[in-house]
């Protein structure tokens, strides 16, 4: 019960800052998010020395803050047609790297690249679509809409941990996160169904199928951002990201789920409410 106290203490601590950062908008979700992106990287990369894997460390930092701010609504667009600059700060990081491996040679330099193009894409590519969808399709109704990843996700772990704790039986991936079970995952999504159905009719802009399908995706991403997490601490053989926050362990640790959830969010905006 501590444990468990002290999770909740922490992630309702962190949804409320959250929250306010995301009612600001840009002028506080970029330093915030630039933050977040180099404490993910700080984790990923002490994980990977564990396991004596080496990366970039000075072109992940670079490319990281590019791709966030690469990710800003308020650029103009590309010169070339059906392109981002989020693609573009991608590209010339893969080219950059894979010079420099041509110049400066060390050992396992493909193991270096993957890993190092992994991370950016891992942590501040999944980040920028923070602010991306913070402005979609406005700053006015994007807020309504990061609210629901916000809220679902956290109703799905609620949901999961007390579905699993007193019906949980079925083990969901037992190879990579034991502790997860079939009715865990149900009993988060029927929490977070609940949730994104009250919040949609409330703000009457989604009907209860959408609401349905949309908590299907988003409980599905949650969960499978969580299993990727573990699948990652699994192969680097190691059990916390970090211990920088309190019960949770590090802010991979707590921002895994959020990490599928949102662009997951987007892409469902964008390909089935928007395009209709």
């Amino acid at each position: 019960m501590e444990t468990l106290s002290t999770r909740v203490l922490t992630a309702v601590v962190g949804f409320g800052i959250l929250s306010v950062i995301v009612w600001i908008g840009a002028w506080a979700m970029v330093p915030a998010l630039l933050i977040l992106s180099a404490m993910g990287l700080y984790e990923y990369v002490r994980m990977l020395d564990r396991n004596d894997i080496d990366v970039r460390r000075v072109s992940l930092a670079v490319f990281s803050m590019a791709l966030i701010f690469a990710s800003l609504p308020m650029w103009p667009q590309t010169p070339w047609a059906d392109g981002s600059w989020r693609e573009a700060v991608l590209t010339v990081a893969l080219g950059y790297m894979l010079v420099m491996e041509v110049i400066r040679p060390g050992e396992r330099p493909l193991e270096r690249v993957v890993y190092s193009m992994f991370g950016l894409l891992y942590v501040p590519w999944l980040l920028g679509y923070f602010l991306m969808l913070r402005y979609t399709p406005n700053a006015d109704a994007g807020l309504l809409y990061f609210a629901l990843p916000l809220l679902a996700t956290f109703a799905a772990d609620i949901g999961g941990f007390f579905g699993g704790h007193y019906f949980g039986r079925r083990k969901l991936a037992p190879e990579v996160s034991p502790g997860k079970t079939v009715e865990g995952a149900v009993g988060g999504l029927l929490f977070s169904f609940l949730t994104v159905l009250i919040m949609t009719q409330v703000a009457q802009i989604w009907s209860p199928l959408d609401a349905l399908l949309y908590s299907i995706l988003v409980a599905s991403a949650s969960q499978l951002g969580d299993l990727s997490e573990s699948l990652i601490k699994r192969a680097l053989r190691t059990k916390d990201s970090g211990r920088s926050l309190p019960g949770h362990g590090g802010f991979l640790d707590r921002l895994d789920s959020l990490l599928f959830a949102v662009p997951a969010t987007y892409l469902f905006l964008h390909i089935s409410v928007f395009a209709r």
